[in-house]
């Protein structure tokens, strides 16, 4: 216990920096939705983002106010059956006639996201409460083209598909609260979170930078971590709530996911390692605009991750660079996406001035 104490104290901004960036990392989901229309969630647009959470996800943070800033941009493509879902949405053609989509879909993103986060000094339950409220501004531009053929009757009938869409606005606001407990090496961790729908929506749109409706979210992690080999392995699985959105009386199906990250300190400073995601739908849509049945979307994925501490006049700064590459997915676009997130925290009680190295060999 003392050690993960004293690794603690000279690692405060790394600590407190971890789970306000997951917690501004949610927000990017309801921009997927405008990034990644699919067949599962209404129009792809899914509340929680995987890869939210990743390396030391559990371990109790400094208390105080702390500050984190990201930059994220993400690409990705699709066929058929996920441009048909936002083709029928945004009224492009009704599914009341035997029809044949041959599409494909292509959205980018790119999002910058700021987290104002308290972490409470007086224990909750004999743990560590903190609080934080995301908000997002950015660009995303979404495009499907192909060809679609209707059958009626006798006649059969070939045109072109093509539409394109871009937005440039401000999302929801994404409120979030944390609980964690440490004992020695194992860290432990309860949250959740929710969705204030106040950003740029429109049904019609192919892009959306907010996702038209409320949700909340709850789960539970756990981080272990040896400050004294430098070994960090964490785990986060959730489940997220949808209500109905109100402008189209349509409601999301309820979603599983689970978030991973595995890191090894070269030294105080400096870690590396790997991040992780899976994803799944557990429940069918429903709803007025619930057209295409009960698609149920899924997708794993896993790429690198590197940090670094630096003293910043007499703060501490943070410095994390991830990626994420997709794969098994099902009824979703696939692609790739990259973080970078800057946070500023003051010093933990105990923690060496600024001026002084943060690590002595």
């Amino acid at each position: 216990m003392k050690c993960v104490q004293r690794f603690l104290r000279t690692t405060p901004v790394l600590r407190r920096a971890v789970w306000p960036l997951a917690a501004s990392a949610v927000v990017v989901i309801s921009v997927l939705g405008s990034i990644e229309p699919a067949a599962a969630d209404e129009d792809g647009i899914s509340f929680w983002l995987p890869g939210t959470f990743g390396s030391l996800a559990a371990v109790p943070t400094a208390p105080g106010w702390s500050a984190i800033s990201s930059y994220y941009h993400t690409s990705v493509t699709a066929g058929a059956n996920v441009s048909a879902a936002r083709e029928i949405t945004i009224g492009q053609f009704t599914p009341s006639v035997t029809a044949n989509l041959a599409a494909n879909l292509r959205a980018t993103g790119d999002l910058f996201f700021l987290t104002p986060t308290y972490t409470f000094a007086t224990p909750v339950l004999g743990g560590q409460a903190a609080v934080s409220m995301t908000g997002v501004f950015g660009r995303t531009s979404t495009s499907i083209n192909g060809t679609l053929t209707t059958m009626v009757g006798p006649f059969t009938l070939t045109r072109p598909i093509s539409a394109s869409d871009e937005l440039t606005s401000v999302g929801d606001l994404y409120p979030m609260a944390t609980l964690k407990w440490n004992q020695g090496v194992n860290n432990f961790m309860v949250y959740t979170r929710g969705d204030i729908p106040v950003g740029a929506y429109d049904a019609n749109r192919l892009s959306n930078v907010g996702i038209g409706h409320g949700a909340i979210d709850a789960g539970g992690g756990y981080t272990y971590f040896d400050p004294t080999k430098g070994h960090e392995l964490s785990a986060v699985a959730g489940f997220t709530y949808n209500f109905k959105n109100p402008t189209t009386d349509y409601q999301s199906g309820t979603n599983f996911h689970l978030d991973w990250g595995a890191s090894q300190f070269l030294s105080k400073q400096v870690h590396v390692g790997l991040v992780g995601y899976l994803y799944d739908q557990i429940g069918c849509d429903s709803g007025g605009r619930d057209l295409l049945g009960c698609f149920r979307s899924r997708v794993a994925a896993a790429g690198p991750q590197v940090g670094y501490i630096f003293p910043v006049g007499e703060m501490q700064g943070y410095l994390n660079l991830k990626g994420y590459y997709e794969f098994a997915t099902d009824n979703r676009p696939q692609g790739w996406n990259v973080w970078l997130t800057f946070a500023i925290s003051p010093p933990a009680p105990g923690a060496p001035p600024p001026q002084t190295p943060l690590v002595h060999k």
